[in-house]
């Protein structure tokens, strides 16, 4: 491996080990709060668009750094989409979440975009309706969706890592 590319992935590495830390301080804030504070997510953006942008600089790759900021803009806008139609559903914090996912998911492929997503909103609605099975929960009831979120990005990342 040629130092550049060892540098490139030194830098991808950077920003899947603050998304990692920035996972588990947002699951255990959403879960204790129903918010996820702009002032963690927000970083995401930054994180992910420089150090894809070096690793793209690093590697004359660009290709996997567009198609992060295309999975980002398109999660993003989706999930806006959603937030528009249906108000008590998501949280505004859940859709700047959707578009940093998308970014990192992104990165990695549209494979893990679609994993991420769709593994989301399994588990969100698996345990909603388990919930409801066991009486721990009403159909009203507000569940925090950004630890589902989490989850799902993390399954189609580490999907895509042992399937490469």
């Amino acid at each position: 491996m040629s130092p550049p590319d060892a540098l490139a992935g030194v830098a991808v590495l950077l920003s899947y080990a603050w998304l990692a830390a920035a996972s588990v301080v947002l699951t255990v804030v959403d879960v204790r709060t129903h918010r996820l504070p702009d002032r963690v997510v927000l970083p995401g953006y930054a994180v992910g668009i420089v150090l894809f942008a070096i690793a793209a600089a690093l590697t004359n790759d660009p290709g996997p750094l567009l198609r992060a900021v295309v999975a980002g803009a398109a999660l993003f806008t989706g999930f806006l989409l959603l937030r528009v139609v249906n108000t008590a559903g998501l949280g505004g914090g859940d859709v700047k979440l959707a578009g940093v996912l998308g970014l990192f998911l992104g990165r990695i492929g549209w494979d893990a975009v679609l994993t991420g997503l769709v593994v989301a909103f399994l588990i969100g609605g698996v345990s909603a309706l388990v919930l409801l099975a066991l009486r721990r929960a009403r159909r009203s009831t507000a569940l925090p969706f950004g630890p589902f979120l989490l989850a799902g990005a993390w399954c189609g990342i580490l999907t895509a890592v042992v399937v490469a």
